[in-house]
């Protein structure tokens, strides 16, 4: 798993498995058992997810290493930070407006609001995940 980059997002356990952080790990076992299941089947619905950077792709090794990341207390503690952490911002000149308009009708479970209006200051993106965390420059 990379360091620093989108791969966190991309590849988070969460994201991987369809999950949240607030879920216990009975809950997130069931879950990566039922994907697991479902790979087996080739089921197309279990072969992406969504995630704040875009859609991955789901396989069955995905989810045995989310699994096994999550059932360790300190990589899923690090995991819940990434996870909770706001998206990296959109490149400049890339069109937003249509994404923005209707995360913010529908509530964006990535901003965490249900829908309140966009406030005009910049958003924080991944170069500022450090400084949200309290960590200083390298």
């Amino acid at each position: 798993m990379s360091v620093v980059g989108p791969g966190r997002f991309a590849e988070n356990p969460f994201f991987v498995l369809g999950v949240t952080p607030a879920q216990s790990r009975a809950e997130i076992e069931r879950e990566g058992a039922k994907l697991l299941g479902m790979l087996e089947l080739g089921l197309r619905s279990a072969t992406s997810y969504k995630t704040p950077t875009g859609t991955g792709t789901r396989t069955s090794e995905a989810v045995r290493a989310a699994l096994a990341e999550l059932r360790d207390p300190e990589r899923r503690l690090l995991h819940e930070l990434w996870a909770s952490a706001p998206p990296p911002a959109p490149k400049p000149g890339a069109d937003a407006s249509a994404g923005a308009s209707s995360a913010a009708a529908a509530g964006d479970p990535y901003r965490g609001d249900a829908g309140a209006s966009e406030s005009p200051r910049r958003q924080p993106g991944f170069t500022d995940a450090f400084a949200l965390f309290g960590w200083g420059r390298l």
